[in-house]
C-alpha cells in the first residue's frame, strides 16, 4: 500500500491561455481543452498534468480560496484503491496534518480527497471508484 504520484495540478485563471501556453511547451492537451473546466495531457513517463479552473475547484469545494501570490500547484498521488484514499488520509490527518477535503466519492469516477504538506500545499489522494475502472 504505497501511494503514487501520478499528476500535476494546477489551478487556472483562463483555460484558454493555460492551454495554449503548455502547448507551445510541448504538452499533447484535446482539441477541445481550451473550452473545458478541466483537461489533462500525459507527460513522457506517463505523469499528467491537470488544469482545473477556479470555478470547477469550487464547484466541489465550495470553501476553497484562490491563493495569494504563487502557490497554486498540488501533488496528486493515485492510490491502489478507494480505501487506501481513506486509510491515507485517515493516517495523515491523525499524524496531525490538515485535512482540507476529507474522502468523497467523486463525480468524475474517483475517490477523492485533500490533505496539506507541512508548509500548506495541497496533496491529492485518488483512486477509481469501481464504478469507473
Amino acid at each position: 500500500m504505497t501511494p503514487r504520484f501520478d499528476a500535476i495540478g494546477l489551478v487556472v485563471t483562463d483555460m484558454a491561455a493555460s492551454v495554449a501556453f503548455y502547448r507551445r511547451l510541448g504538452f499533447a492537451f484535446p482539441e477541445d481543452a481550451a473550452r473545458q473546466p478541466h483537461t489533462e495531457a500525459r507527460l513522457p513517463g506517463g505523469t499528467r498534468l491537470l488544469l482545473d479552473t477556479e470555478e470547477t475547484v469550487r464547484s466541489f469545494h465550495p470553501g476553497w480560496q484562490a491563493p495569494s501570490g504563487s502557490g497554486r500547484a498540488a501533488l496528486a498521488l493515485l492510490c491502489d484503491s478507494p480505501a487506501e484514499v481513506d486509510a491515507v488520509y485517515e493516517d495523515l490527518v491523525a499524524a496531525g496534518h490538515h485535512g482540507e477535503l476529507k474522502p468523497w466519492d467523486a463525480f468524475w469516477g474517483q475517490r477523492y480527497a485533500v490533505v496539506h504538506d507541512p508548509d500548506g500545499n495541497g496533496v491529492d489522494l485518488f483512486a477509481p471508484t469501481p464504478s469507473a475502472q
